[in-house]
C-alpha cells in the first residue's frame, strides 16, 4: 500500500499546543540524539580500531556522554582578554540555533491521529522547504567565521576563513545536486518530494513485471554521490574538517573556547548538522519516512507510526555511513579540497543537470525515462572513475618528476668531493688554534672583570 502522505494543504491547521508539542519532540530526538550519537561514534570507531571504547560509565559506557556534557556544563569558563565579547559570546548561539530550526521541514511519517487530531508527523513545510535547509546551513557558517574573529588569535581566524572558503564551494555543489530531484518532482516542498517516491510502475521485461524502483537514489545515482561528498564538506567532517585542523590550527575556530558550556555548543552543532544533512539526504533520495522493499510488500508498513521506525533506521544509517569515513580516511590538504569542490564536483553536477533537464524534456514515460536517466548515471560514474583513475596516475608521475628535480638539485648544491670543480681559496688569516691567544681569558678575575 502506497500511502501518499501529508500535502502542503495539510500543514497550518494543527492547534498551537499540538505544534508545541511537535517542537518539543524534535527538540528532545536531536538532544537525545546528540548524546547517543557521540557514544555510538566513539565505540564504532574504537571497535574498527581493535579497542573497547567508552565502558566505565554505566552499563557499556552509555553514560559516558552525559558524564562529558555534565563536565562541560558545570567547568569554569575562562574567556581571554582580547577578545570581542559580544561576538565571542554570539558565536555559539549563531552556529547551535539554525542547526535546530533546519529540521523542522523534515517529515518523519505520513498523517496520523495525535491527542485527537489528525495531524501529519512533520512541524510544518514550505513550498521551498528545501532552500530553507540550504539557508540555515549558509546562516550556520557565520557562527563559526564569527567565532574565529570574534577571538582574536591568528588559529581561530585562519579557521574562520577556511570554513567561509569550504562552505561556499561546497554549498554551490549541494545545491546544484538538488536540481535534479527538483526536476523530477515538479517541487521544492519536502513532504510532496517524499510523496513523488510512492512507486507504482513496472517494467515489462520478458513478461515480467518488475517494478521500477522508485526511490530516486537509483535514477539520480551521480546527484546523490555528490550530495554525500557534500555532507562532509559541509559539516566539517573528516576527511573535511580543515576549520578544525587541529595538527596546524590546533583547534581550528574554537581554539579560544575553553572546555565550557560555548564549547559543547559547537560540538551539539556540528552533530545536530550531521543529523539534519542525513535526514535531508533520507528525504530527497531515499524515500524518506517509506519502508524499504521487501518491508513495503506489507499494507500497513507506509501507515500509522510505523513509518517512525523507517525513518529512524535509515537515519542510524547514514550516521554510521559519517563515522565509517572518519575511521578510514585522513584529512586532506585545504588545496585538494578546494580543487575538487570546483573543478570536479560542480562540473560534473552541471554536466548531469543539462542530462536530466534533457531527459525530461523528452517529456518520455516515467518507467522509460528513469530506465535511461539510470543508464546515463551508470555512464557518467563509469567516465569519472575512469578520468580519476588516469588523473591519479598522472598526479603520481607529477610528483615522482618533481620529487626527481629536487634530487637533482640536492646533488648540485652539495659541495664537490676530492678532483671535483675546483674551489679557490679563502684569501683568511689561518690561526694554528682556535682562537687568538691575546683573546682568551686567563683566569678567573679576567672573566670577571671582563663581564663587568
Amino acid at each position: 500500500m502506497n500511502n501518499p502522505g501529508p500535502t502542503l494543504s495539510d500543514f497550518g491547521h494543527d492547534p498551537l499546543w499540538i505544534t508545541i508539542i511537535k517542537a518539543v519532540a524534535i527538540f528532545v530526538f536531536l538532544m537525545l540524539g546528540v548524546l547517543f550519537g557521540v557514544w555510538t561514534e566513539r565505540k564504532l570507531i574504537s571497535r574498527m580500531q581493535h579497542r573497547y571504547g567508552p565502558n566505565r560509565a554505566g552499563k557499556f559506557g552509555l553514560l559516558q556522554s552525559v558524564a562529558d556534557g555534565l563536565k562541560m556544563g558545570l567547568k569554569e569558563d575562562i574567556m581571554p582578554r582580547t577578545v570581542d565579547k559580544v561576538i565571542y559570546l554570539l558565536a555559539p548561539v549563531i552556529i547551535a540555533v539554525p542547526a535546530f530550526l533546519a529540521f523542522s521541514v523534515v517529515p518523519f511519517g505520513p498523517m496520523v491521529w495525535m491527542f485527537g487530531h489528525r495531524t501529519p508527523l512533520q512541524l510544518t513545510d514550505l513550498p521551498v522547504a528545501v532552500l530553507l535547509v540550504l539557508a540555515t546551513a549558509s546562516i550556520g557558517v557565520y557562527g563559526i567565521v564569527l567565532a574565529g574573529w570574534g577571538s582574536r588569535s591568528p588559529y581561530a581566524v585562519l579557521g574562520g576563513l577556511r570554513s567561509a572558503a569550504q562552505v561556499v564551494s561546497y554549498e554551490i555543489a549541494m545545491g546544484l545536486s538538488f536540481v535534479a530531484v527538483f526536476l523530477n518532482a515538479g517541487t521544492l516542498s519536502t513532504s510532496e518530494i517524499v510523496a513523488k517516491q510512492a512507486g507504482g510502475g513496472t517494467w515489462d521485461i520478458l513478461g515480467l513485471h518488475i517494478p521500477t524502483p522508485s526511490w530516486y537514489v537509483f535514477s539520480l545515482i551521480p546527484s546523490f554521490l555528490i550530495y554525500a561528498v557534500c555532507m562532509l564538506g559541509e559539516t566539517n567532517r573528516v576527511p573535511f574538517d580543515l576549520p578544525e585542523g587541529e595538527g596546524e590550527l590546533v583547534g581550528g575556530f574554537h581554539t579560544e573556547y575553553s572546555s565550557s558550556l560555548k564549547f559543547a555548543m559547537f560540538m551539539l552543532a556540528e552533530y545536530v548538522n550531521v543529523f539534519t544533512v542525513s535526514a535531508m539526504a533520507i528525504t530527497l533520495f531515499f524515500g524518506g519516512w517509506r519502508a524499504p522493499w521487501p518491508i513495503s510488500l506489507w499494507d500497513g508498513a507506509n501507515t500509522g507510526w510505523w513509518p517512525l521506525l523507517w525513518f529512524f533506521a535509515k537515519l542510524v544509517i547514514a550516521f554510521g555511513f559519517f563515522v565509517w569515513v572518519r575511521a578510514s580516511l585522513p584529512r586532506v590538504r585545504y588545496d585538494q579540497l578546494m580543487a575538487f569542490g570546483w573543478k570536479v564536483l560542480i562540473p560534473l553536477n552541471l554536466v548531469w543537470i543539462l542530462l536530466a533537464a534533457t531527459f525530461k524534456a523528452l517529456r518520455l514515460p516515467e518507467t522509460d525515462r528513469m530506465g535511461i536517466m539510470a543508464f546515463g548515471a551508470v555512464v557518467i560514474i563509469v567516465a569519472f572513475v575512469v578520468w580519476l583513475r588516469f588523473d591519479t596516475v598522472n598526479q603520481r608521475r607529477r610528483e615522482a618528476r618533481a620529487a626527481q628535480v629536487e634530487e637533482e638539485f640536492e646533488q648540485l648544491r652539495e659541495e664537490p668531493a676530492a678532483g671535483g670543480f675546483p674551489v679557490p681559496a679563502l684569501d683568511l688569516p689561518h690561526y694554528h688554534g682556535a682562537v687568538p691567544a691575546a683573546r682568551v681569558p686567563t683566569d678567573a678575575k679576567e672573566v670577571t672583570s671582563g663581564s663587568n
